[in-house]
């Protein structure tokens, strides 16, 4: 998964309850916790999973939207990954087709039905939201590690649960976030919260993963993602439904002809 920078927290005071020095020096280093989690979730090759995205504004009015996800494991790169909306009907068609790499810029692409064409995603616009949510485009890709830098924040426990916290910063300039404070819990090295900070290194959103499952003896999968953006007062959640693995992906089903033939 990730990767961080340069630890502010106790000048910002962030309060995460950090342990003593002696401790801390048993602990490992932030990338090292970057590492390890994507390590473990290594080997998976395809998924496919259903999604619900429900969009609130600030008076809590509601909105909803079905799809579907493929995801396909690249050797020695990030991530391909296509997402296909059902509905509402005026969205129904659209679809969004996504290769992260592991170093340099993602490469993103939109297809709107309505217009029957294919919009590439621009670097510089990656920090704009996805489909009217509060998830940005650079939060769509995978995390690959050497997408950022590390610095080990400390260890807490949160509502029992043993965690290690992070700080990552992203290499890319043009990311729409200066530092992330990222959760992952100790045992299993999941991702249990991120903290995003804006380009004026204030705190923007927070994104909750809520509740996992574990697949085929290993794999991990999150049931729901609460991405809350505390500068608008608007959310989004994704929930994750029939997560299927190794279904038989191949590199055709994620080539720039499928966003047309995605139904």
């Amino acid at each position: 998964m990730k990767t961080l920078t340069r630890t502010m927290t106790m000048a910002l005071g962030l309060g995460l309850g950090l342990t003593t020095a002696a401790v801390a020096a048993q602990e490992p280093t932030g990338i090292e916790v970057a590492q390890e989690a994507d390590r473990r979730d290594e080997g998976f090759h395809d998924l496919t999973a259903e999604l619900r995205m429900v969009l609130r504004n600030r008076n809590g009015d509601e909105s909803s939207r079905r799809m579907r996800n493929l995801t396909l494991e690249v050797e020695d790169d990030g991530d391909k990954s296509l997402v296909i909306f059902d509905e509402p009907r005026d969205v129904s068609g659209t679809a969004f087709l996504n290769y992260t790499h592991r170093e340099g810029a993602d490469d993103q692409w939109l297809y709107l039905p309505a217009l029957r064409r294919v919009k590439r995603i621009a670097s510089n616009n990656k920090s704009g939201p996805f489909m009217g949510s509060e998830f940005a485009y650079e939060d769509i890709a995978s995390q690959e590690v050497a997408k950022y830098t590390y610095d080990f924040v400390g260890a807490e426990t949160v509502d029992g649960v043993a965690m290690y916290v992070i700080e990552r910063v992203p290499v890319d300039e043009r990311s729409g976030y200066t530092r992330q404070i990222v959760w992952f819990d100790q045992e299993e090295y999941r991702l249990q919260k991120i903290d995003f900070y804006d380009r004026k290194n204030e705190l923007l959103k927070t994104l909750t993963y809520v509740d996992y499952q574990q697949y085929l003896d290993r794999y991990w999968r999150v049931d729901r993602l609460e991405m809350v953006n505390h500068q608008t007062g608007k959310s989004t959640t994704l929930s994750f439904a029939n997560y299927q693995f190794q279904t038989g992906l191949t590199e055709r089903d994620f080539d720039q002809s499928a966003l047309r033939r995605a139904r």
